[in-house]
């Protein structure tokens, strides 16, 4: 893995030894969680769909009431962390990678904020996921989907460091033979998955929860949908139910890195294999530019 800090927001990058430490111990990102973070996909030495990660790193700090990030600065130490990881890494430069932003509020006893990035390689049970496709459970997430009009301080949609609940569901799942989750409102409605978007296709057809359900809107799925509908797809955001998935051609999980995973099995539930499978994982692959 490497580093490239940031410091105090407002510095010009450098390349951190990873080996030594890089937060204070008072650092509110690992005191709190109190921050955000992106994370991008790394093919062929460059960084794909850039500009929809920006906008929802922005989007997520003004949620929270961080400094807005300086993107020009954050786009700087992006190209020193590639750069420093191909020259570092040779062997794994044809390898899929994640780059990761993170803005933390900062340490306590100063309030300025801190931010760094990292970059490492795709896990090899992300890329299964991606090669043999996942089985999936349903898991209720616990609120209605009006929260975010309710309580806005529960900073739905916005992509913060708090993932412990969705790794929980996601260590919970391996503990009972499945690979990963979709989470659902008290009402029944999908959401989205712990790291991933939910996309169901029917035909020529695919649909995404709604964002105002409450869920992170997904810079993949954004950019599918793009593609697909140059290729005369219908895309739309609609209400989605498990009984919705399970009556599709085929349902898949789409994120920055994992790309896409075609779910095999719901909640024991099997999927067929969809005639449009192929084309579903091209329109995927062309969306992280391939």
């Amino acid at each position: 893995m490497l580093h490239a800090g940031l410091d105090s927001v407002g510095r010009e990058p450098r390349v951190h030894d990873s080996s030594q430490p890089l937060l204070f111990a008072d650092d509110l990102a690992a005191v709190r969680g109190d921050g955000i973070f992106e994370t991008l996909m790394v093919r062929g030495g460059s960084v794909r769909n850039l500009d929809r990660h920006a906008k929802r790193f922005r989007r997520s700090a003004a949620m929270l009431g961080l400094p807005e990030p300086d993107l020009n600065l954050w786009g700087r130490a992006t190209n020193l962390a590639v750069e420093s990881w191909k020259k570092q890494y040779p062997e794994l430069a044809d390898r899929d990678c994640g780059l990761r932003w993170v803005l933390s509020r900062g340490r306590e006893s100063t309030g300025r904020p801190t931010g760094w990035i990292t970059v490492a390689p795709m896990s090899e049970e992300v890329e299964r996921g991606r090669r043999e496709g996942v089985k999936v459970m349903s898991a209720e997430r616990g609120f209605r989907l009006d929260l975010s009009e309710r309580s806005p301080w529960a900073l739905i949609g916005a992509k913060t460091l708090s993932y412990a609940a969705n790794m929980a569901a996601l260590r919970y799942a391996h503990e009972h033979d499945f690979d990963d989750v979709i989470f659902i409102s008290d009402d029944g409605a999908v959401l989205e998955g712990p790291t991933s978007t939910v996309i169901a296709v029917s035909d020529r057809r695919m649909v995404t929860p709604k964002t105002d359900a409450g869920i992170l809107a997904g810079t993949t799925q954004a950019s599918m949908f793009g593609i697909a509908r140059e290729r005369g797809w219908e895309c739309e955001e609609r209400r989605l139910t498990l009984d919705d998935l399970k009556a599709a051609d085929g349902v898949w999980l789409v994120s920055s890195v994992r790309v896409a995973a075609r779910v095999l099995s719901l909640d024991g539930f099997e999927f067929d294999q969809p005639d449009r499978a192929d084309e579903v994982e091209e329109i995927a692959a062309e969306a992280v530019g391939e």
